[in-house]
């Protein structure tokens, strides 16, 4: 068999289009949503070489049209999680033994698809069913998922190469190979991005993957596995299935192979994903792997000395782009007195400016609330504050579900460091601002630090070094992405691995071999070419 030390094409992350007015990439766009929309799809789930339709089927609709149907999609049950794990099991021996140039050609190819004859489809799904305007889906759908595939076959060839030191008479190597066992990878609605890279890294490596998306995204992950499908993954890899997350639970975490967790979503369903892990532990032939981000409560803390239009700029960017549905979203400010006016000023006047409405116009900067139950949520915590003599509505708080799920962009100002907006995760488009006292920076920077059981993304805005430098010390484990004079949101693949600690999940950090790391288990393997052939040892003699 012939074979060599591959060197990987050098990933590169890929350059987001404008889609300005007149540019071919919107025209691909604006043709993309309209066939869609006039296109009602029946998703199967994928469960090894079959497309599997229960008879059971749900409408998809768009968040911002909720009348409008984008199709149906077959929901299954435990016996449809029962054929994954089987699909996933029987699939592994193949997959595994695959030689690993082969396994990164599939995911190169992916990617090659995502950035080429998918673009505008991947993108109008994205936007159609999770309610994302042009510029939101491309740097996720697109960019974020292409940069995570191509990078991630980097970062395993890293891996790979990663070998001992042998001494003379002797050669050491380690052998990365996939968990004992199927991954089983949970996805959550808002990044496209994530929902694809959460079963792909651990497939990257060798296993087997059993995957059940959010039900707001099973659109977009109908998909991704036909891009899959077309950059050739053998079936059985990567088996998509629609069922309850109970019961996906109560069927994956009862299974002696079951090896580990990719996971995205909320801390309270990770906490109890972990004690279910634990409370099962005797079952496993192995410990399983559990990898999670959990969301945030993340800030932006502005010193003195900061930039007013720098900082209210990324309070709008930050807190409002997709409707505040990221987990990096910025959700708390603390503001000095001698900026809050001019920071409020260039707030309200970008509010007042921002379009709300649906993703088929593209001068909207804010679309749809993923949900019902989601707006329910949201709309929740500002009527409670608009009933809260501690809390005061400055713009926004207007909440409409009439045609789509629209929440304003909501900023409340709070007397309250501790108020409850300021403390629990919203997942929406409202920031709570308190005021502090110019010269109690050193006091606002512990209170930001203790306040919220989250650790995701938090930034710093500042014009004076020290106080930059004094902040990520205070703060060092207040946020696993940091960012000094920028939004807090944003991470590139490759640039600014992704994750956070406390609350906000193991740091694990996506878009980075840290990740990948997680997928295999090591064997060291000792050869030694001239081994003694007498017991004894000269201190003997």
């Amino acid at each position: 068999m012939a074979t060599g030390f591959f060197k990987v094409p050098k990933p590169k992350n890929e350059s987001v289009l404008s889609y300005a007015p007149g540019s071919p990439e919107r025209e691909d766009l604006v043709k993309a949503i309209a066939e869609a929309r006039a296109t009602e799809l029946e998703v199967p789930m994928y469960i090894g070489g079959e497309q599997v339709r229960s008879g059971k089927k749900i409408a998809m609709h768009p968040p911002h049209d909720h009348q409008h149907v984008l199709g149906y999609y077959h929901v299954g049950d435990a016996t449809h999680v029962e054929q994954a794990i089987n699909a996933a099991i029987s699939a592994k021996d193949m997959w595994a033994n695959m030689t690993w140039e082969h396994r990164a050609s599939i995911f190169l190819k992916a990617a090659d698809l995502i950035t080429g004859p998918y673009r505008a489809r991947l993108s109008a799904a994205t936007m159609l069913a999770q309610s994302k305007t042009s510029y939101q889906a491309e740097i996720d759908a697109v960019c974020e998922l292409a940069d995570f595939y191509r990078y991630n076959v980097q970062f395993m060839s890293e891996i790979y190469a990663e070998q001992p030191e042998s001494t003379q008479g002797v050669w050491n190597r380690i052998e990365h190979r996939p968990l004992e066992g199927f991954v089983f990878a949970l996805t959550p609605f808002n990044f496209t991005s994530i929902a694809g890279n959460l079963p792909a890294a651990p497939a990257l490596m060798g296993n087997t993957v059993v995957w059940k998306p959010a039900n707001s995204a099973i659109y977009s992950a109908n998909m991704l596995m036909q891009i899959f499908r077309e950059a050739g993954l053998p079936d059985g890899v990567i088996n998509l299935v629609y069922v309850s997350g109970p019961v996906a639970g109560d069927v994956i975490f009862n299974n002696a192979d079951f090896g580990g967790i990719h996971f995205t979503g909320s801390t309270r369903v990770f906490q109890h994903i972990w004690k279910t892990i634990g409370n099962n532990i005797a079952t496993y032939k192995s410990y399983p792997r559990i990898v999670g981000e959990t969301g945030g409560k993340d800030f932006i803390v502005a010193h003195k000395s900061a930039d007013s239009k720098v900082v209210a700029t990324a309070i709008v960017r930050g807190a409002f782009e997709y409707q505040g549905q990221k987990c990096s979203a910025a959700s708390r400010a603390y503001i000095p007195d001698n900026l809050w006016d001019e920071v409020k000023g260039y707030i309200l006047n970008d509010i007042n400016d921002i379009k709300m409405g649906g993703v088929e116009d593209f001068s909207n900067f804010f679309n749809a609330i993923i949900d019902e139950k989601a707006f329910d949520n949201i709309s929740g915590y500002i009527e409670r504050a608009k009933a809260d003599d501690k809390v005061k509505v400055i713009a926004g708080g207007g909440c409409d579900k009439s045609t789509g799920y629209f929440i304003e962009p909501t900023v409340l100002l709070t007397s309250d460091p501790g108020y409850i907006t300021m403390r629990e995760e919203i997942f929406g488009p409202v920031i709570t601002i308190y005021i502090y006292k110019e010269e109690e920076f050193e006091e606002t920077l512990k209170l930001v630090d203790s306040t919220s059981p989250y650790a995701l993304t938090g930034s710093i805005f500042s014009q004076d070094r020290y106080a930059a430098e004094r902040a990520s010390k205070v703060l060092v484990n207040s946020a696993g992405n940091f960012y000094i004079n920028d939004k807090p949101t944003g991470a590139v693949v490759g640039q600014q691995p992704f994750g956070g600690a406390r609350a906000s999940g193991t740091n694990d950090k996506a878009g980075s071999k840290l990740n990948l790391q997680r997928w295999v288990s090591q064997r060291t393997i000792k050869e030694t070419f001239v081994p003694p052939a007498d017991y004894r040892y000269p201190f003997m003699d």
